[in-house]
């Protein structure tokens, strides 16, 4: 019977076992003996950082966002609150004056007047007919893709650009408008649409508005269709329900999401109108927004306090309305 000599007892080989994997654990960069998981975990993810260089890759885009966005926007709210007249020095700190200044003037109120005008025609007309032209995309067919592209591309233009382009069609001795309607005999003479009634004026400005801005909320309310599931059109099929059932009970509860951010859009947009209404109203105050009215106060003017206070005041009523379309349209979709 042979002996080993580095046999021992079976509780020596295991208590050397068990040291020599403990020393072996301890002396392993990643995996320190008798460290929590939690510490280490931590212990690497701050080895695996990038430390100083990640700060300073998006220390760009900080120092853009801050000088596009938060500068003008604490400016704006800084200064609304002070007289700034390059006409009547010294600048002083007046408070709630500029706002008070600003809403006792008519031709303020009536821009406010008009502008609400602007967002019922745009939020109506662009959330309706972007839902009707992806309603008609939802589905594939021939020559789907042109349509799309020509959907799409009043989006891509700027709004002077759409404004004269309009201006044309509106003009009142050669326009397109006033060419078709007096060859299908509905108007005897050629007429002036812009400028001669108010609503009428608010109306067809809108109008540029919604076929610059209706694209995007088509797009949107597209996206929201594209992820319905077939199963639900199916079984609806199965159960009779007829199309305008479908739309209702199934289409626009699914994209009630969608239908809340195109609304926002519209909103926002038609609430901050002011190229086309640059165009096409110029500073009369037929048609006036309060965008045009607060660049006119400010720059024409040149009382830039209360050019500050109605951008605060633009800023403020269009976060809120938007608050307010997000809580009443936006629901979480399950299927």
């Amino acid at each position: 019977m042979s002996s080993r000599p580095d046999a021992g007892a079976p509780g020596q080989a295991t208590a050397i076992s068990g040291g020599t994997l403990a020393g072996r654990a301890g002396r392993h960069p990643s995996r320190p003996s008798g460290t929590p998981v939690r510490w280490r975990d931590r212990r690497f993810r701050r080895r695996s950082g990038d430390g100083p260089l990640a700060y300073f890759m998006i220390a760009p885009l900080v120092v853009f966002i801050g000088a596009l966005a938060i500068y003008p926007t604490v400016l704006t709210v800084v200064e609304a609150f002070f007289h700034l007249d390059p006409l009547t020095p010294p600048d002083h700190f007046v408070g709630f004056g500029n706002f008070t200044d600003a809403f006792s003037n008519p031709q303020v109120v009536t821009a406010m007047e008009n502008t609400g005008w602007y967002a019922l025609f745009g939020v109506v007309l662009t959330v309706g007919l972007g839902t009707a032209i992806a309603l008609l995309l939802q589905r594939p067919f021939f020559g789907r893709g042109v349509v799309l592209a020509v959907v799409v591309l009043p989006w891509a233009l700027p709004g002077v650009v759409e404004g004269v382009i309009w201006s044309w069609i509106y003009n009142p001795t050669a326009g397109v408008l006033n060419s078709v309607l007096k060859s299908l005999h509905l108007i005897g003479q050629y007429q002036l649409f812009v400028g001669a009634h108010r609503i009428e004026s608010i109306f067809l400005i809108a109008l540029v508005q919604v076929w610059q801005i209706t694209p995007l909320a088509a797009l949107v309310v597209l996206a929201a269709l594209q992820s319905v599931p077939d199963e639900l059109y199916e079984s609806a099929s199965v159960d009779g329900a007829s199309g305008l059932r479908v739309v209702r009970s199934i289409t626009l509860p699914l994209v009630r999401p969608a239908l809340a951010i195109a609304t926002v859009e519209a909103l926002v947009m038609s609430l901050n109108i002011f190229d086309q209404v640059y165009v096409l109203n110029a500073n009369a105050t037929t048609a006036s927004s309060i965008m045009t009215t607060t660049y006119f106060i400010t720059f024409q003017d040149l009382n830039f306090g209360q050019g500050y206070a109605l951008s605060l005041t633009a800023t403020v009523v269009t976060v809120l309305l938007s608050i307010v379309i997000i809580k009443v349209l936006y629901r979480k979709v399950e299927y």
